[in-house]
């Protein structure tokens, strides 16, 4: 049975675990390998590991950073079919899916590749007589990464590229549901040149977690998770000093106007409802009909719902995968008996969708972890299949009369992750980004995940801190600045050199 384990100072560790957990292939429902649980002892050799490697990386010209970025970038290219393979085996998502997860995660590293001019401070010559002002930025140090399950590749890419090109050294500690895919880039790490301890990785759960909100060398910890472990971790990791961003749950809602094309927002609450089997941050979970259009919409989305392909990720023709694990299936299915209990229309009923049998190689999937895409319509506030971070295929029609109650039921929501407007109307759309109380916003677009040159972060409860993930706000959030004023009272002389400037 495969073991996945830590990865300190370079290499695979090689100690005995005092605990293991099962990993499983969620199309199958069978455990296809152990992951090594971290205990305090190997969170702090792994940070250690991290303080060691610091000074040297930190001192390491930025020209050297971006060219080891920049040999990651295209390891990672080379080889996404099999880390795409390797998410497909752990998580469940189809392959299309784990690929497009991993080009946006390498967005990233190639907005990272440009550190040298992201790096650049601002200069005042001659503020007082004699004397300049400038600014520069510094690394932080050892930081800690704690990724989710449902992205397991693009969510560690969202921090690690910034904060190590940005001189810091980093410890990954990712879910403990699929950690192969942060294995296998730790491995790239080392083929492109990353000197040993920039980058770690403990696998485990909360006691890892717990020891590196605590540990006094580790200087900022990102987070993505639900809301309340977001609450958690930033609470505890600022109570010890640390600088932390933590981003938490989502309910996104989809605001459709009369004027929308229908067939359009059918096609878009669809892709966003159930892509992923609806375990992302970014779906959408509340469709918000303003009537008359909600009996032909919610129609428009049943059609398309019936033509879905179910079926193992590795089955290149299934369109939506499984659930990560059996405890979640299970909690999301007892949604469906919550809904209907509380008076919403189950309209489309997942659990009775046809799944494949099989999977690429011939497994059978009977035990897998499945659910189909589900639908309720006439759902209202209250009802724990609105008010709840489902994080499963399951879409909620919600009819009002009018953009104005739909635009008051999103900002009465307490989650603020993202949102979307589908009109045709530019006045009600501009009107709608300026007023609805969201971090990112989609117009005719369903899900508004910024590319990485902009920042990715809600309001409300889905951002504690103030600081969102890449982008400007993710160099900024790895390091600190710092301002200089300077006089020199006679001008230095150098010596002659007649050879070609060159960056070392």
């Amino acid at each position: 049975m495969k073991r996945i384990t830590h990865w300190i100072a370079g290499q695979a560790w090689t100690g005995e675990a005092e605990r293991r957990g099962d990993v499983y292939d969620p199309a199958t429902g069978r455990v296809t390998g152990q992951v090594d649980f971290a205990g305090v002892a190997e969170v702090d050799e792994a940070v250690s590991a991290a303080s060691g490697a610091f000074d040297a990386w930190r001192h390491t010209s930025l020209a050297k950073r971006s060219s080891t970025l920049f040999a990651f970038r295209e390891l990672v290219n080379a080889r996404r079919d099999e880390l795409a393979s390797i998410i497909v085996s752990e998580h469940g998502k189809v392959h299309s899916d784990a690929l497009g997860e991993i080009a946006r995660g390498l967005e990233v590293v190639e907005f990272a590749c440009g550190i040298p001019h992201l790096l650049k401070g601002g200069f005042t010559e001659q503020a007082s007589t004699g004397m300049d002002v400038f600014s520069i930025r510094q690394p932080l140090g050892p930081v800690a990464i704690i990724s989710p399950f449902n992205f397991p590749a693009m969510v560690p890419m969202w921090y690690f590229p910034i904060a190590i090109a940005s001189g810091n050294t980093v410890v990954v500690k990712p879910s403990e549901k699929d950690p192969s895919a942060a294995a296998f880039l730790a491995e790239l790490w080392k083929e492109a040149g990353l000197p040993d301890g920039v980058f770690n990785i403990v696998h485990g759960d909360k006691v890892a977690v717990d020891r590196l909100l605590q540990h006094p060398d580790v200087k900022a910890i990102s987070f993505v998770g639900s809301t309340p472990i977001a609450r958690y971790v930033y609470e505890n990791g600022t109570k010890h000093g640390k600088r932390v961003q933590a981003l938490g749950g989502a309910k996104n809602h989809m605001l459709v106007l009369p004027d929308a094309d229908l067939g359009l927002a059918a096609d878009a609450a669809v892709s966003a409802g159930f892509g992923s089997a609806g375990e992302r941050c970014m779906a959408i979970s509340v469709l918000v009909a303003v009537d008359p259009v909600g009996d032909e919409l919610v129609a428009k989305i049943k059609d398309r719902m019936a033509t879905l392909k179910v079926g193992p990720g590795c089955n290149g023709d299934s369109a939506m995968g499984p659930l990560v694990t059996g405890g979640h299936r299970d909690k999301v299915t007892s949604y469906l008996d919550a809904g209907l209990a509380d008076g919403a229309e189950l309209a489309v009923d997942g659990r009775e969708h046809v799944i494949a049998s099989h999977d690429a190689d011939g497994q059978e999937t009977a035990d897998g972890f499945w659910l189909g895409p589900t639908l309720f319509d006439h759902v209202k506030p209250g009802m724990s299949v609105y008010d709840d971070e489902i994080f499963g295929p399951v879409l909620s029609v919600v009819r009002v009369t009018s953009y104005e109650e739909g635009l008051q039921l999103i900002n009465g929501n307490p989650y603020g992750n993202g949102t979307a407007i589908f009109t045709n109307d530019g006045g009600a759309a501009r009107r709608f980004q300026n007023e609805v109380e969201v971090g990112m916003v989609g117009i005719n677009v369903p899900i508004p995940v910024p590319v990485a040159y902009y920042s990715f972060g809600g309001w409300k409860d889905s951002l504690f801190g103030d600081t969102h993930a890449y982008g400007a706000e993710g160099v900024h959030f790895f390091t600190r600045g710092k301002v200089v004023t300077q006089r020199w009272k006679d001008p230095s002389h150098g010596g002659i050199d007649l050879g070609f400037p060159k960056n070392e």
